[in-house]
């Protein structure tokens, strides 16, 4: 299939955190950019916004993102939101789903072919496995919005071709460089577009004693853990002083590799 003007709304996972790139905005490259990148190679007519803010969570997405996605009339849109709620200590999540099919209603009406995404199952992690549930019946309800409003899905939750280790950051809470790889390689054959993307390569897993991992963890605690509860804890957001990367719809041209 052939797309022309792709808008991509969410948070930190439609951003690119977790994939450095210091050519591009916000330093960052992500599926996105790359899903973006291929699509541009085959058109000489190819526009791409990228609207997604780390940090956001869905009613922000919902509200500041959606009008502006549809007053640029696409003919693609990606939207990936929610999960941001589901890891506070408390969620409803029947309202979350309300807001967001309104949203996606609005999204679905421009005519553009929508993409959602369900959630990574967390069951392999053991500091998220306690959200599984919750997780999983808000990917059930994403999955019923996509039906009534033919939106299509990629469903990461069914996603285990790839072992966890080889496509997480080391934050744990985002995708690194092969694991926004091996997304844009996802949506790309969602859509129905030629790629020539590899297969990710994937080492083994790092052998490491009882001790280093212990010291892993505690590394972790302090440099990724404790500020994430400390913004929690003051109301502060990763994105509040983060711009969308590429604001407007703009002819795309992926920058050239130094």
């Amino acid at each position: 299939m052939s797309f022309h003007r792709y808008v991509a709304i969410g948070d930190s996972f439609t951003e690119g955190v977790g994939d450095p790139d210091p050519a591009r905005p916000n330093g960052l490259r992500g599926w996105a950019d790359r899903v973006a990148d291929v699509m541009a190679a085959d058109s000489e007519d190819f526009s791409y916004a990228n609207l997604a803010v780390r940090g956001r969570k869905l009613r922000a997405i919902m509200d500041d993102q959606v009008p502006p996605a549809v007053a640029m009339a696409p003919d693609l849109i990606t939207c990936y939101a929610g999960a941001n709620d589901i890891l506070r200590p408390k969620v409803d999540i029947d309202a979350l789903l309300a807001t967001y099919e309104t949203g996606v209603s609005l999204l679905s009406d421009t005519g553009a072919q929508v993409v959602l995404f369900t959630a990574y199952d967390p069951g392999v992690s053991a500091l998220f496995r306690p959200i599984r549930g919750r997780m999983a019946i808000y990917n059930e309800g994403v999955r019923e919005i996509a039906d009534r409003h033919g939106a299509w899905i990629v469903d990461m939750w069914r996603m285990r071709d790839v072992p966890a280790y080889a496509i997480w950051a080391e934050d744990r809470m985002h995708l690194n460089a092969t694991g926004h790889h091996y997304m844009a390689r996802a949506v790309l054959s969602r859509l129905g577009v030629r790629h020539d993307l590899p297969e990710p390569t994937i080492a083994p897993p790092p052998e490491r004693t009882a001790a280093e991992t212990r010291r892993e963890h505690i590394a972790w605690a302090r440099e990724h853990a404790a500020p994430w509860v400390h913004r929690r804890l003051t109301g502060r957001s990763s994105g509040d002083l983060i711009d969308p990367k590429r604001p407007t719809l703009e002819r795309w041209e992926p920058p050239q590799a130094p």
